[in-house]
């Protein structure tokens, strides 16, 4: 038997034994198959460490995000024991209001320049389900700083010498259920980078026409959560230049808020939207002006006063 006659055998042999595997399945099996199915809610959220950056003063930035395994499901976790970060907390300023899918780069922790080896641990008890996420110092999960995380040198072309926008809010601090609240944000910006051209997809990878309004919808949910992206696409600039803009989220709040836009662009240092509230309580927004690659947190405190409001 030739060695091309072997190898051909050899390979066979392998195809036919996972075919048998598989054929063979356990039941168990089939739960795992079921766990890549996308759940309207009753699932659980996933702290993320994303990294870790340097600040001039030889302090750590320890950056984290999460995953909110749920399509539809939004929920509402006070800081405490289902929501805390240590040491140090349970509150180091981590969002209480969490919305669905992956939210990067939220919030930061910062360490001492001693800090070493030690971990940071975010805690999230969501639906029952305990998931973690431990922040230290590890080389490789450093953070270029030309990737936005940290707050100076810029050393990729027409980046030299950027600095992150500042951001001025004007809003009031209380608003009556089903009022819209007016967010007016003044912005400024150094200019670099300059503002890029429309977004083009590249050759052989455009949305064909068919597809362009389809979502990606959970397969076993009888519901879609509520789309932003009307509000979305009102600040995305679309086709349009895409420089500075304001993104504006609830970061702290018993539900969500439905903002005219939440993603606006900056047009003569002026970013301003509206906000409306469908559940009373007191909450914090948090508007990210964002010049693509630096970016400065805002956040406000708001009342919103009705029926069973929380004073």
């Amino acid at each position: 038997m030739t060695s091309q006659q072997q190898a051909f055998f050899s390979a066979t042999a392998v195809v036919l034994l996972v075919g048998v595997v598989g054929f063979a399945r356990p039941a168990h099996a089939q739960t795992e198959i079921m766990n890549n199915f996308r759940y309207s809610s009753g699932q659980d959220i996933q702290p993320i460490f994303e990294g870790w950056s340097r600040n001039p003063d030889g302090t750590f930035n320890l950056h984290f995000g999460y995953l909110n395994r749920n399509w539809v499901q939004e929920l509402t976790i006070p800081t405490g024991p289902n929501n805390s970060v240590e040491p140090g907390g349970p509150d180091r300023g981590q969002p209480t209001f969490f919305m669905t899918r992956t939210q990067r780069n939220l919030f930061m922790v910062v360490v001492p320049k001693d800090w070493g080896r030690k971990e940071v641990t975010w805690t999230i008890v969501a639906n029952g389900k305990t998931q973690k996420a431990f922040g230290w110092l590890q080389p490789e999960w450093e953070i270029d700083p030309a990737g936005g995380a940290a707050t100076g040198g810029q050393t990729g072309p027409g980046l030299q010498g950027n600095k992150p926008p500042t951001i001025t809010i004007e809003a009031g601090s209380s608003v009556m259920l089903g009022r819209s609240l007016s967010l007016n944000s003044t912005v400024v910006d150094d200019g670099i980078p300059k503002p890029a051209g429309p977004r083009k997809p590249a050759v052989g990878q455009e949305t064909p026409p068919a597809l362009q309004t389809k979502m990606d919808a959970p397969v076993n949910v009888p519901q879609i959560a509520p789309s932003r992206g009307q509000a979305n696409a009102a600040g995305g600039g679309g086709g349009g230049v895409r420089g500075p803009s304001v993104t504006w989220m609830v970061w702290r709040g018993p539900a969500n808020a439905n903002f005219a836009a939440r993603n606006i662009p900056v047009k003569d240092g002026r970013a301003d939207t509206t906000v409306t509230f469908t559940v009373p309580g007191d909450y914090v927004l948090r508007a990210r002006a964002s010049d693509r690659i630096l970016f400065t947190d805002k956040e406000i405190k708001v009342t919103v006063t009705g029926a069973g409001a929380q004073q």
